[in-house]
């Protein structure tokens, strides 16, 4: 190997993502980690070649080889599998879990089996997405080496006889390791704001405690395709910091539309993607997710009230505003940081809000703190719900129907959780919401009876299944059945489901199949008693994803490939959604899904 895998990336679905709560590492095939931010999510990176910069940390075989690779059972513990003609030799990687905020351990253990593994190692860090070179590089007594990248400190461990090499005027360290049949090779890598004290990490603890924490979070058998209802588990459980906020992904700019203007930063926490994976987790009773968004999302409510931001850092700050990064940008994305959706107004966000409150009384998880949090939310929709948003797909403001109709879900939400010794609060809560559904009513419902997107737009839309699942109307309400009968009619292809058209063009010409609208579409569908269209929708989406199990936010139908972010939280939330409430196939029963 010669120089950075930056020249020729791999197609997404070939990525696995390690994540400990706090940061997130991208793997490719070959063994190059091409993306981590330290010390947290929506740091700058130090290892960039994803998007086209320096900075990688790759282990590949020196023999040629075909790749493949897997996640161990409910954990985010990858596995690199490569079959050389000699034989086949692994590499397990994880980030030491649960993770800390401002160090990070970066565990790598190469695996020899019936042959030696050999591989070439390459430990080439920058600072600042690839613009600052590592520096003070030195090695200690103990064979360690250590060095710094702009105010980080990094040390590297299980390499003692690694050499430095320069790639132009910046130091890197190489080893070419052999590991004999039947053993194994660890390194450990540590970046982090202090210096590092006292001996490094031990592999063997560091990796029996990081089992250990996954499989101590394991959540029960799940309904449909239970093994991959607990892997969405995990995936969400390795996006959501020990502060309980969840990011949406852990890239910036991965493209949703080669060549489109879709590329966007999802480093940050969504208030409507963390209520949809906390409702999931309380369905499918994954209670420490559930937990950690009421958390999270009650502290941001009580802080900004009627103000609350669609989106914060995991430090519950506000989200900067966009900027260009010089960077190449992985090839047909751009090179954005920061995101304007943090700047917006989304009245949807308030109505999931409640939800996930309601969600967390039934279940005894909502303190005083969180009905307090309660009451700033429907008093914030009062005085609000008429006002212009951004809605759930961020675009012009409008008076979204899906928006009113959220708020109308949460508030008869928690109207029906708070309990018969409020009846004040819950009458007037239930008023609320049947002003907004007369005023959406008269102002949206299009000629043939369905719900119509906005007063002004009379498409259809994915986002106008959802009330009928969270409650704001019966299921059996006539404008949700023909919502649902003109959606699927309108804007599903073979079991692929589209947001709306954008334009004249064919479905899946603007955009890709949007793997959410597959997930709630099947929901509706159940919801409305028909099985069988519901576990074909379910089984579409989950399969439109590579060897890892990760789904992104949009699937190409046409190339079969991955389209933006990687992973997407909110598309992982709804297939746990979906799993836990559909009905498990006989073969489900029997573990073999």
């Amino acid at each position: 190997m010669t120089d950075s895998p930056k020249s020729s990336p791999h197609v997404l679905r070939e990525y696995a993502v390690l994540a400990d709560g706090e940061r997130g590492a991208v793997v490719g095939p070959r063994g190059d980690v091409a993306w981590m931010c330290a010390p947290r999510w929506d740091s700058p990176a130090v290892f960039t070649s994803l998007m086209g910069a320096p900075g990688h940390y790759t282990i590949t075989p020196t023999e040629r080889f075909v790749w493949g690779g897997y996640y161990e059972d409910a954990t985010l513990i990858w596995r690199n599998r490569w079959a050389t003609n000699s034989g086949i030799l692994e590499c397990r990687e994880a980030l030491a879990f649960p993770g800390e905020v401002d160090r990070l351990v970066l565990l790598r253990r190469v695996l020899a089996h019936d042959v030696p593994a050999a591989v070439h190692v390459v430990l080439d860090p920058r600072a600042d997405f690839g613009a600052g070179a590592l520096r003070d590089l030195g090695q200690a007594d103990d064979g360690c080496w250590t060095g710094r990248l702009g105010d980080l400190h990094l040390r590297w461990s299980g390499a003692p006889g690694a050499t430095v090499s320069d790639v132009h005027g910046a130091p890197r360290l190489e080893l070419d390791l052999c590991v004999p049949p039947g053993s194994r090779h660890d390194l450990v890598l540590e970046i982090g704001r202090a210096e590092p004290v006292g001996p490094p990490p031990e592999p063997e603890r560091a990796w029996e405690r990081t089992e250990t924490r996954w499989h101590e979070t394991t959540p029960p058998r799940i309904g449909a395709a239970p093994r991959d209802a607990a892997h969405a588990a995990c995936v969400l459980r390795g996006l959501t910091a020990s502060g309980g906020g969840m990011v949406g992904a852990a890239t910036t700019s991965l493209p949703e539309r080669l060549g489109g203007a879709g590329d966007y930063d999802y480093r940050y926490v969504w208030v409507r993607d963390q209520c949809f994976a906390g409702r999931a987790a309380a369905i499918a009773g994954v209670d420490d997710l559930l937990g950690d968004a009421v958390r999270f999302l009650g502290a941001r409510v009580l802080d900004d009230g009627p103000r609350l931001a669609p989106c914060y850092t995991v430090a519950g700050d506000r989200v900067p505003g966009e900027r260009d990064l010089d960077v190449p940008g992985y090839p047909g994305g751009g090179h954005r940081l920061g995101n304007r959706a943090g700047g917006q107004f989304q009245l949807d966000a308030f109505g999931e809000v409640l939800t996930l409150f309601a969600a967390a009384a039934r279940h005894d998880r909502l303190d005083a703190d969180g009905w307090r949090a309660v009451l700033v939310v429907t008093e914030a929709i009062e005085q609000r719900w008429t006002e212009p948003d951004a809605g759930i797909w961020e675009l012009d403001d409008r008076e979204w129907t899906h928006s009113r109709l959220s708020c109308v879900a949460g508030l008869r939400d928690v109207a029906a959780a708070v309990g018969p010794g409020h009846a004040a609060l819950s009458g007037r809560w239930s008023a609320l919401a049947d002003r907004l559904l007369a005023h959406t009513a008269a102002t949206s419902t299009h000629p043939d009876g369905r719900w119509q997107r906005s007063p002004d737009d009379p498409g259809h839309d994915g986002a106008l299944l959802l009330p009928a699942l969270r409650g704001a109307l019966p299921a059996d309400d006539p404008r949700c059945r023909r919502t649902l009968d003109t959606y699927l009619s309108g804007l599903t292809r073979e079991g692929y489901a589209y947001r709306f058209r954008a334009d004249g063009r064919p479905l899946g010409t603007s955009e890709g199949a949007f793997l959410l609208c597959n997930f709630v579409a099947a929901l509706a569908c159940h919801q409305q008693g028909d099985a069988l269209t519901a576990r074909h929708l379910f089984e579409r989406a989950r399969s439109a994803c590579g060897p890892a199990g990760l789904f992104t936010e949009e699937f190409d139908v046409t190339e079969r490939q991955l389209r933006g972010n990687l992973p997407q939280a909110f598309v992982h939330a709804m297939l746990l959604e979906c799993a836990a409430v559909l009905e498990p196939l006989e073969a489900d029963d029997a573990g073999t899904a």
